[in-house]
């Protein structure tokens, strides 16, 4: 039971935590905070080596004030983890790309690879950002949510052609372009390609999810 409450309160400070760019909490404990992991083990604070403590306390410290989700996986190369900790921050936090699309390009790449841990998070970070509980359901089911206004079209369509063929036709290119500019297209790409990473990591893992909490996503048709 005790794990449980702990494992879900890890989840809410994972969904509030990296929502909030200004965190104003202190930083927690490095001894006391506990990692989750499936066939990578978790590691304790005790077990680290000096590099691998450095970043870690470096999450803790920065602006998400966690080491949740593929954290636990990356401190096996501690360099690694340190670089692509630093690329998380610059597509989490200082995106020309505004939040509320930035979460949906985040969900829509976590719901390609199926990422259960992640889908949990960003379904509902996508919802308090101010996606509509419509488009979250559509991208869940695996169709084309209507109505959606046109700049998350826009990063819908650039974010499913750039999955699915591996590039973007030149009007997809070009209403990205238009709305956000040439660093806009390239924030975007880099959402996608760490949360690709992140999602690989994870599910090479079997992250698992919070203690009482049940797979959401299917395998697409």
């Amino acid at each position: 039971m005790r794990r449980s409450v702990f494992f879900g309160c890890l989840a809410a400070a994972f969904l509030v935590g990296l929502a909030a760019a200004q965190s104003t909490a202190p930083p927690p404990d490095p001894r006391t905070v506990r990692l989750e992991g499936g066939r990578f083990a978790p590691l304790t604070y005790d077990q680290m080596t000096p590099e691998q403590k450095k970043v870690f306390e470096t999450l803790l410290n920065g602006p998400r004030r966690s080491a949740a989700g593929p954290f636990n996986i990356m401190l096996r190369s501690p360099e690694m983890a340190n670089a692509a900790q630093l690329l998380g921050l610059e597509v989490r936090f200082n995106s020309s790309i505004p939040r509320k699309l930035s979460e949906l390009a985040m969900l829509i790449t976590v719901r390609h690879w199926i990422v259960h841990f992640e889908w949990y998070a960003h379904s509902r970070s996508s919802l308090a950002a101010g996606i509509s509980q419509a488009t979250i359901d559509a991208i869940k089911a695996g169709t084309r949510p209507t109505a959606m206004p046109p700049d998350e079209d826009a990063i819908y369509t650039f974010c499913q052609e750039l999955l699915t063929t591996k590039r973007v036709g030149d009007a997809t290119y070009q209403a990205v372009k238009d709305r956000f500019g040439e660093r806009g297209v390239v924030d975007l790409i880099g959402v996608v390609a760490y949360y690709q990473m992140a999602s690989m990591l994870l599910n090479v893992d079997r992250y698992p999810l919070p203690a009482g909490v049940k797979p959401e996503l299917t395998p697409f048709p």
